[in-house]
């Protein structure tokens, strides 16, 4: 087992706690959305987790394609269904946001569509590597390079008459100030340790997974099997 992690699950249920009350004890209120405006903590950092998994996945899928060595392919996979995790809890608390703030449950503006099919995408990844047969790893690599395309046009597209804030240096994350920002930035910490975490147990169980079949399939060509 990778000693790394249980020490970064201690971390990560630690810092969910200490954000979780900072949020509603020393982050201030807005005066509008009151409570609601406290998901904007946990939505905006799972989606910057959902950045660094997509980001992860495609990164270690190109490198399998060039060089189709499995530990590669076992971290894109790890990524992969990690980000999809992270992508269901980015749209949920985001649609909880738009019905708080806007009265609305989803609106079809340009970055909320482009974030569900980056996440449908995902869905994909892992549907194909679960049914597509000898050539899934390859297909689903493909794929995951062909979706991490998707993460700038999802952090960018945003129009000045959109519901959805602005992103970049005038945006609602980098114009934080005081105790807000303090707390933003430790949730974004907090979810990261979730993230290295949750990476690293599904690496090591994806490569106990081939371990075992690539033991199987020995044993079937020794005869040891029927």
């Amino acid at each position: 087992m990778n000693k790394a992690i249980p020490v970064l699950a201690v971390l990560a249920a630690a810092g969910l706690a200490a954000t979780s009350y900072a949020v509603f004890t020393y982050a201030p209120f807005e005066p509008v959305l009151l409570f609601n405006q406290k998901i904007f903590y946990f939505h905006v950092a799972h989606a910057f987790m959902l950045f660094v998994a997509v980001g992860v996945c495609g990164l270690c899928s190109l490198v399998y394609l060039k060089k189709r060595s499995p530990r590669w392919d076992d971290v894109a996979l790890a990524g992969a269904e990690v980000a999809v995790l992270f992508g269901a809890a980015v749209l949920i608390s985001g649609s909880i946001w738009a019905e708080a703030a806007w009265d609305k449950w989803w609106v079809w503006e340009k970055r909320l569509t482009m974030s569900l099919l980056l996440w449908l995408v995902l869905v994909g990844y892992v549907l194909v590597r679960r049914f597509a047969g000898a050539s899934a790893e390859r297909l689903a690599a493909g794929l995951a390079v062909f979706g991490t395309l998707g993460v700038p046009f999802v952090y960018t597209m945003v129009d000045k008459g959109d519901h959805h804030p602005q992103a970049g240096r005038d945006g609602n994350v980098m114009t934080l100030t005081g105790p807000m920002k303090i707390v933003f930035w430790a949730c974004v910490l907090t979810f990261l340790l979730w993230f290295l975490t949750l990476v690293l147990m599904r690496v090591q169980s994806a490569r106990a997974e081939r371990e075992i079949r690539e033991l199987r399939e020995q044993g079937l060509d020794a005869g040891l099997f029927t």
